[in-house]
């Protein structure tokens, strides 16, 4: 009798697991269990009025690097080319981002000239931190915090401006807390193997293996940004669902995992709400934390590992305006924690895909809360009300982009815990969690945000990995 391979999360992890087990040349027979009675986790789009599409989370997904490919080659074993939306090289949401500080909008420099020129909210043209990076010394500590790293390297304005500011873009959270091995390891390598971040990246680029198929070429050709799908990126998780399904993957839904246990003959026993399972291995696409909820009283090293990575709120309140227009054209803007502590930043979501502005067309945007204001009122047991949540995103939708009329439509959804945070150390949270996996040979494999990256793309990656290990194959790098 074959293998058993229970998948535990149904978002876009364990969705990505699931895929990559059951198209093997002997795929175990897999089960895919998921909490909720929707799979995609996070991943969710909703159509409003008109047929506007609005994303309740990820909006976008940059086709970069090697990940990037391997996202878009799924893609295409999906069938899904021809609903693709591109944001090609030479598009303003390509090409234009900015930040809010000192109550006005900065366009980010761009290209080698926007180097030299001098660059609000800058007090300098940033060619001078590209020449302090270039000189300064390699830092000695196996960690650091993402604006000490930045400060050191790059001085206190990027630190306190940008890096700040791409910290609460892309983590909801605190550069002062937030590692830079884990959150930007890129960046990290760089310094340690170069000496300087510049010159890693530079020589550093083009290294990884390089995929191809049509799309990817494309993609390559056009200089991509971002892409998104015609229907929303919830249409991804949907069209993996349908595969899963015609591979005969087994999908519960609506059946919370209640605890794992060790059986006798080392198979894992899955206690749901009405019943159980059994597996001979066990992938977690669920939070670390949830996850150590349910290990047994054997696995306690492990879980109190996994119990240390943390994860924040987010607020995301869409809004929808008619005969409305933007002071300028762009990918969105970025608030440092310093000029407002709850407003993370701003999408522009018509400027990058104005296909789904639905009809006739209104001008979309997302407002996303979170950080210190967020924290504070979630800590006080304050009640995080939509009424107050879309009060703070009209005020900043008013103030930052002169937006002042109500909005024709909004949508409020506050995501609990929905991102992880690698604060300092989290390399030796997932170091103390590898070894005892191995030292206990534990038929349980780990996949999903919690640990290697919180990016669509990484997500994918990891289900893929995991998959490739317990299909006994170590994955390509």
């Amino acid at each position: 009798m074959g293998r058993t391979v229970v998948v535990l999360g149904g978002g876009i992890s364990g969705l990505a697991a699931s895929y990559h087990l059951s198209r093997a040349p002997c795929p175990p027979k897999v089960v895919l269990v998921e909490a909720s009675e929707r799979l995609g986790g996070w991943i969710r789009s909703v159509r409003g009025p008109g047929g506007a599409v609005f994303e309740l989370g990820p909006r976008g997904i940059r086709p970069a690097g090697a990940l990037g490919a391997r996202t878009l080659l799924l893609v295409s074993e999906l069938g899904l080319d021809s609903e693709v939306l591109p944001v090609r090289g030479d598009h303003p949401a390509a090409k234009n981002r900015f930040l809010y500080v000192g109550g006005a909008l900065h366009a980010l420099p761009s290209g080698l000239r926007g180097l030299f020129r001098p660059s609000p909210p800058f007090s300098k043209p940033l060619f001078w931190a590209g020449l302090r990076e270039l000189t300064a010394p390699r830092g000695k500590d196996p960690d650091e915090t993402v604006h000490s790293f930045a400060q050191r390297r790059l001085g206190p304005e990027v630190a306190s401006l940008a890096m700040d500011s791409l910290c609460r873009g892309v983590f909801a959270g605190n550069s002062r807390e937030l590692s830079v091995r884990s959150c930007f390891p890129s960046l990290f390598q760089a310094e340690q193997t170069h000496r300087s971040v510049l010159l890693g990246l530079l020589l550093g680029a083009g290294q990884s293996p390089r995929l191809d198929s049509a799309l990817i070429c494309q993609a390559r050709a056009e200089r991509w940004s971002q892409w998104s799908l015609r229907g929303g990126l919830e249409t991804l998780p949907q069209a993996l669902t349908s595969h899963l399904t015609s591979r005969g993957v087994h999908i519960l839904r609506g059946q919370p995992a209640c605890g794992l246990s060790l059986q006798a003959d080392g198979r894992w026993r899955v206690s749901l709400g009405d019943g159980s399972l059994d597996a001979d291995h066990v992938i977690s696409a669920l939070p670390a934390s949830v996850l150590s909820t349910l290990l047994p009283a054997e696995a306690a090293p492990l879980a109190r590992a996994l119990r240390a990575i943390p994860a924040v709120s987010v607020a995301v309140v869409n809004l929808q305006y008619r005969g409305a227009r933007l002071p300028v054209q762009g990918f969105g803007h970025l608030v440092p924690s310093s000029e407002d502590p709850g407003v993370l930043g701003i999408v522009y979501d018509s400027v990058a895909f104005p296909e789904q502005d639905g009809s006739p067309p209104g001008l979309r945007v997302t407002v996303m809360l979170g950080g210190s204001w967020l924290q504070t009122l979630e800590a006080r047991g304050a009640g995080l009300s939509q009424e107050l949540l879309q009060q703070q995103a009209q005020e900043a939708a008013a103030t930052q982009l002169g937006l002042k009329e109500p909005p024709s439509h909004c949508l409020v959804h506050l995501h609990k815990n929905c991102i992880p945070q690698y604060t300092l150390g989290h390399w030796q949270k997932l170091e103390a969690a590898t070894q005892f996996l191995a030292s206990q040979r534990l038929p349980l494999t780990l996949a999903g945000a919690s640990y290697e990256g919180v990016a669509v793309n990484d997500c994918i990656e990891s289900g893929r990995q995991a998959a490739a290990r317990v299909l006994g194959s170590e994955p390509d790098s």
